[in-house]
């Protein structure tokens, strides 16, 4: 198989296929994106050809995938045309797969028509996992995410309309230093519209190499604690009251890890978040943070 770097996998695509397809991002902007700082300049389209030789390899594996993951930053940004061979390609020579998903930005489901989504989905593309990360435009702004909350919104809408489901990714923490209330209500209001099949909450997580490390160093970011991103993951989920939707906190970033279904688990995932942070030693999670490695 080929691969730019060791893969890694959500926790939720466990079973699927790793296809990679993309090395770099197409936004590259994102302030806290460990992966940009990896993968600088352009990004790259995986040559059609390795990606043939991959899927043949997939093929002859003992199992019959009936998922594949596209590895990389957003192959659904890549030119449309290249990512209709590809996926066609999976079609063809992967046929036990039912569905092909990948990581996509807001700006990449922007910039098709609604045909072209109508051939997404054709093609088999479902369960996109989607960088929402917060629906507080002043975080999103600040940043560098190359949406605001309306335009999530908006392109969800339109993914709807075209049947491609999609998880979308709460990142906890992103407003920074006393602004996680303001971050969870302005974000469970959009979600609540939106209504997602699934909602990957992560944290924030400063690592050595971006643009927001130096800009901590510089004092001008301040991470929240980890008692507050607790408390705001818990406002979060608690101002789910319009969604029936799959919570997954099982992220390496987070430093609680649980998941559930809304609304029936809400009270539980709510009741164990405040415990977390009632007992939080900051000193001992702020150590263990520190100590982390980006994927």
């Amino acid at each position: 198989m080929h691969f730019a770097e060791e893969p890694h996998r959500l926790g939720f695509e466990r079973a699927s296929a790793l296809l990679q397809v993309q090395v770099g991002c197409t936004w590259g902007k994102c302030l806290y994106c460990a992966v940009c700082s990896r993968h600088p300049g352009p990004a790259e389209v995986t040559p059609l050809e390795e990606v043939a030789e991959d899927l043949d390899e997939l093929a002859q594996n003992w199992r019959a995938y009936d998922r594949v993951f596209l590895y990389g930053p957003n192959p659904f940004g890549m030119p449309h045309g290249q990512l209709v061979k590809r996926l066609g390609l999976i079609c063809e020579k992967l046929p036990s797969a039912k569905s092909i998903g990948g990581f996509a930005c807001v700006a990449d489901i922007q910039a098709r028509s609604d045909a072209e989504l109508a051939e997404w989905a054709a093609l088999g593309a479902d369960g996109l996992s989607i960088g929402a990360e917060s629906g507080y435009d002043p975080a999103l702004k600040f940043m560098r995410k190359p949406q605001r909350a309306a335009d999530l919104e908006e392109q969800c809408a339109r993914l709807d309309a075209a049947g491609i489901t999609y998880t979308l990714f709460y990142l906890a923490g992103m407003a920074g230093k006393g602004k996680g209330a303001e971050n969870a209500k302005a974000s469970a209001e959009a979600f609540n519209r939106i209504d997602p099949y699934r909602i990957n909450v992560m944290t924030m997580s400063v690592f050595e190499g971006t643009p927001l490390y130096e800009m901590v160093q510089r004092g001008e970011f301040e991470p929240a604690s980890e008692r507050e991103n607790f408390l705001e993951m818990r406002d979060f989920i608690a101002g789910l009251t319009d969604c029936e939707t799959f919570i997954d906190t099982g992220h390496d970033v987070n430093l609680v890890r649980f998941d559930g279904v809304l609304p029936r688990d809400r009270e539980g995932m709510v009741a164990l978040l405040e415990l977390r942070a009632e007992r939080a030693n900051e000193s001992m999670l702020a150590d263990y943070r520190s100590r982390m490695r980006s994927f």
